[in-house]
């Protein structure tokens, strides 16, 4: 039997986004892993190629029955950061991860998972040490127990492992994310229905809309993923994110004049944009204070340590490149 790689989350957001990529590659040995009982993420996986699909259920008793696999890519996950369900999001996010590692170290696999920036929670700050981990809901912690468990079985590995935590992924493919879309997307979305995009007051120190995050674009996500693929002897746990915090301003500016080009009218500067109305603040909902994080920067020393060195994109760069990747869907 031919050697295979293995994408659990396939038909999600970055899993889909990752098979896609290994098809550039000339990779289509692929085993995509998801659950459908949602079925409108298929859609992700048409212009896919791959060489088998299973449900989620099956994985881990179909894994001696595969053959050879050169690569596990474990993208799957509850990712509902409102999730309240502890015992679900515990078995589906750390109990079946730990199967996948345990049967990985067993025959020897490279072993390449989906972390979180939401095991920092309410820490202030992003750097890839126990005592900064802070996760402030079930999810965050349920990510958060999985890597404390690579932290001890590290030394013993035989093969690669690697955790990447995700900061703020936006772009293709994520559509059937709903809430838990990024803002970006939300931000087209606005626009497209009431000719504005909301964005929070200001509050807790911050100015309106300039609450910041350190948003990645998907694109770079998936290198990085490949990066670890091609260099097999890189174990650990990293932040990826571009090490960059932007305002939630430059989100909404960014997705306002790409669609605003694309109309063949002229880009504006903030200020103009909040001026015409195309950029509206609201205040800051009372049942978000205190738990909402204002600022999240990813250090990525240990990422670059590791060998990747590639720029990341810009908001400015990324978000028009999605919004005309969506606008070329529609």
């Amino acid at each position: 039997m031919q050697s295979v790689i293995i994408v659990t989350g396939a038909a999600g957001f970055i899993g889909s986004n990752l098979v896609h990529a290994l098809n550039q590659r000339g990779v289509t040995d692929i085993v995509a892993v998801d659950n459908l009982s949602r079925a409108d993420k298929f859609r992700n996986l048409v212009d896919c190629e791959i060489a088998d699909y299973l449900d989620k259920g099956e994985l881990l008793g179909r894994l001696d029955s595969l053959g050879k696999i050169d690569a596990i890519f474990h993208q799957g996950a509850c990712s509902d950061t409102m999730e309240t369900d502890g015992r679900y999001m515990m078995q589906n996010n750390f109990r079946y991860s730990l199967a996948l590692l345990e049967h990985a170290a067993r025959d020897q696999i490279p072993f390449i998972y989906a972390s979180s920036a939401a095991v920092y929670g309410g820490s202030q700050q992003f750097v890839e040490r126990r005592e900064v981990e802070k996760p402030l809901n079930v999810y965050g912690y349920s990510k958060f127990l999985f890597d404390q468990v690579v932290r001890r079985r590290l030394p013993s590995m035989g093969s690669q492992v690697v955790g990447l935590r995700y900061f703020n992924v936006y772009g293709p493919r994520e559509s059937h994310k709903g809430r838990m879309a990024s803002v970006a997307f939300h931000n087209v979305g606005q626009f497209r229905a009431d000719g504005k995009v909301r964005l929070f007051d200001g509050w807790d120190g911050w100015n309106a809309g300039e609450q910041s995050r350190d948003f990645i674009h998907v694109d770079d996500v998936v290198a990085v993923n490949l990066h670890f693929l091609d260099n097999p002897a890189s174990s650990g746990i990293f932040n990826l994110g571009t090490g960059r915090a932007q305002p939630f301003n430059d989100v909404a500016a960014s997705v306002v004049n790409t669609l605003r080009r694309l109309a063949g009218e002229s880009e504006l500067s903030l200020s103009d944009l909040v001026a015409r109305g195309l950029i509206e603040y609201q205040p800051f909902p009372d049942a978000l204070k205190g738990k909402y994080q204002s600022f999240t920067q990813a250090d990525i020393g240990q990422l670059r340590a590791a060998g990747y060195q590639a720029d990341f994109l810009t908001v400015q760069q990324g978000v028009s490149r999605y919004v005309e990747w969506l606008c070329a869907q529609a």
